[in-house]
C-alpha cells in the first residue's frame, strides 16, 4: 500500500480559525487571518473540543493511494462527502495479469495461501482467455476478485476526515481500511496538527462507541494514537 498526500488547501489551520473567528466578530476576513499563532492554537482547540465543526469544512486534502485492494475501495467510497478518481477496470486491461492483495490471515497459513493463489491463478487464465476471444474488457472484469488491486485520488475536507478517522482508525474495522487511515491521519498530522490532534477512533476522547462490541483496548489505543 502506498499513501501520499498529494496536496491540500494553504495554511489549512489558518483558515480554519479565521473562519471561526469570523462568525463572532467585526473584524475583515483580512484580519481575522492575521491572528498570531497561539491565539490560533487556542481557537482551533476550543471549537474542536465544542463541536463547531462547519469550520473544517473549508479546507480539504488530496491523497494518492495505491496498492489497495477493490474489498478496500468499495469500503472507501461508502464515505460519501468525498471526491474520487479510480482506476477503471473498463478502460485498464489486465490481460497480461492483475496484481492482488493477499490479506494476512490467509498469507499466515501456508496450506490455505497455496489454494487462495491457485484460486487467483484460474481468475487470470480466465480473464485471459475473455480477452483472448474478443470479450470487452468491461465485461471480462466480471471474473476479478476482490482482491484484485486498484489506486485512486481521493479529497476529503478535514471535518470529514475526522469522521473517516473516528470509524476506520477503530480496532474493530478491516484491517486493511485501517492501515490505510492510519497512514492518512499520520500525514495530515504533520501538515495540520491541531486539527488533528485528536483524530483517531472514537475512544481517543471518550468511552469507546462500540459499546459491548469494544477491543477492550482502550489505554493501548490511546497510546499507539498518542505516539503515531
Amino acid at each position: 500500500m502506498l499513501v501520499q498526500l498529494l496536496t491540500h488547501t494553504p495554511e489549512p489551520e489558518r483558515l480554519v480559525a479565521a473562519a471561526a473567528r469570523l462568525c463572532y466578530s467585526a473584524s475583515s476576513v483580512e484580519e481575522l487571518l492575521q491572528q498570531d499563532s497561539a491565539r490560533r492554537e487556542a481557537l482551533l482547540a476550543k471549537i474542536l473540543s465544542v463541536g463547531h465543526l462547519s469550520t473544517l469544512e473549508h479546507v480539504s486534502f488530496t491523497f494518492g493511494i495505491e496498492g489497495v485492494s477493490r474489498a478496500c475501495s468499495h469500503q472507501l467510497v461508502r464515505h460519501r462527502l468525498a471526491s474520487y478518481s479510480q482506476q477503471s477496470q473498463r478502460y485498464v486491461s489486465h490481460k497480461q495479469r492483475f496484481t492482488a492483495v493477499t490479506p494476512p490471515s490467509i498469507a499466515d497459513r501456508p496450506e490455505l495461501l497455496a489454494t487462495f493463489e491457485a484460486a487467483l491463478e484460474e481468475m487470470h487464465r480466465v480473464y485471459a482467455e475473455l480477452m483472448e476471444a474478443g470479450i470487452p474488457a468491461e465485461d471480462a472484469r466480471f471474473v476479478l476478485p476482490n482482491a484484485a488491486e486498484t489506486k485512486l485520488v481521493m479529497t476529503m475536507n478535514a471535518r470529514e476526515l475526522l469522521h473517516f478517522f473516528a470509524l476506520r482508525c477503530c480496532r474493530r474495522a478491516q484491517w486493511e481500511i485501517r492501515a490505510l487511515a492510519v497512514e492518512m491521519l499520520r500525514q495530515v498530522r504533520g501538515v495540520a496538527p491541531g486539527l488533528f490532534a485528536a483524530g483517531g477512533p472514537g475512544c481517543l476522547v471518550g468511552a469507546c462507541p462500540e459499546g459491548a462490541m469494544t477491543c477492550g483496548c482502550v489505554d493501548e489505543v490511546r497510546k499507539e494514537f498518542a505516539n503515531l
